[in-house]
């Protein structure tokens, strides 16, 4: 299959018309259309100090909880004061048309779930199902609107602390640059919302500290979720890959392990992946964009409780 100018291959969506299973995985692509850092991206204000590997390990949880739990509880506000894009209001609506259509994300947001999308698979976890960090009990947050104020309010309570122990030398992680006075000097008195530590809260069963919900560097995937995800691509007739860069292992031998039982694998991403030589179909261009018009085409479904990129 070919596309031309973003028009919707016919062959594309006959596929789709006839398929009895199909699977959407998206990556953070499909995120960044509703304003969302991609995880290294994420690494601004107090956090630029800061690699992004060194941040995302239990080690470095087990040494700095505060600045660890910080820069999560960062990301989740930012989360919480996005909006589900068309993209995801295309692919929930899609779940209405395919009798079987699992969602496996590599995202660790709720976007997908807010556009009202069911069953949704979260490889690398979700920043709104912290667990403890000792006994593994999930831990309730409240993803409210009140949060997202809350959470901002709580790092900028703190932030004149934070600049002062900063310009009095204290550098008690390892992680921190030698640029870290010019940091406080330049930003520390303008943005507030640029993060802070913040000391995770104990776990209500065994008083353990509470853990971001995320897959770290060093661990394993969820075993549920993986094998679910593996399981819905060896068996579907129809794959989308979205917004994903096809090399994060072992998420990206999902279109791989379709293709080698025999899917229709379609990749939608506005650049050129390792993905592209072995799918049917390359869409070339913004999710956001394309998947309003692969449902109207398949579909006839034009505004099919769609909504823009900017839905409360």
């Amino acid at each position: 299959m070919k596309n031309t100018h973003h028009d919707i291959p016919s062959a594309l969506i006959e596929a789709l018309r006839n398929a009895q299973r199909v699977v959407v995985f998206t990556g953070a692509g499909v995120s960044a259309e509703s304003g969302i850092a991609t995880f290294r991206d994420a690494l601004t204000g107090l956090w630029s100090r800061f690699d992004a590997q060194a941040l995302a390990t239990p080690q470095a949880f087990r040494e700095h909880p505060d600045i660890v739990w910080g820069w999560y509880e960062w990301r989740r506000a930012q989360v919480l004061r996005a909006a589900p894009n068309a993209a995801h209001y295309a692919i929930a609506a899609l779940q209405r048309h395919v009798p079987a259509l699992t969602i496996v994300t590599q995202n660790v947001d709720d976007l997908h779930e807010r556009a009202g999308a069911t069953k949704v698979v979260h490889l690398h976890g979700s920043l709104h199902a912290p667990r403890c960090s000792a006994c593994g009990a999930p831990h309730v947050v409240d993803d409210g609107p009140a949060t997202v104020s809350s959470v901002i309010e709580t790092h900028a309570e703190a932030h004149a602390e934070t600049h002062a122990e900063t310009r009095a030398g204290s550098n008690a992680d390892t992680y921190a640059d030698t640029h870290a006075d010019t940091y406080a000097d330049t930003h520390a008195a303008s943005n507030a919302d640029e993060g802070r530590r913040i000391h995770p809260p104990a776990c209500t069963q065994c008083g353990a500290p509470v853990r971001p919900g995320v897959v770290w560097f060093g661990e394993s995937l969820p075993s549920d979720a993986w094998s679910t995800a593996l399981h819905a691509a060896q068996q579907c007739d129809l794959l989308f890959s979205i917004g994903t860069s096809a090399l994060v292992y072992p998420a990206a031998e999902l279109p791989q392990r379709a293709l080698a039982a025999g899917a229709t694998v379609v990749q939608v991403n506005p650049n050129v992946t390792p993905l592209d030589a072995h799918a049917h179909c390359n869409l070339h261009g913004a999710a956001a964009d394309i998947m309003p018009r692969v449902l109207a085409a398949a579909f006839d479904q034009r505004d099919d409780g769609l909504k823009g990129d900017h839905a409360p």
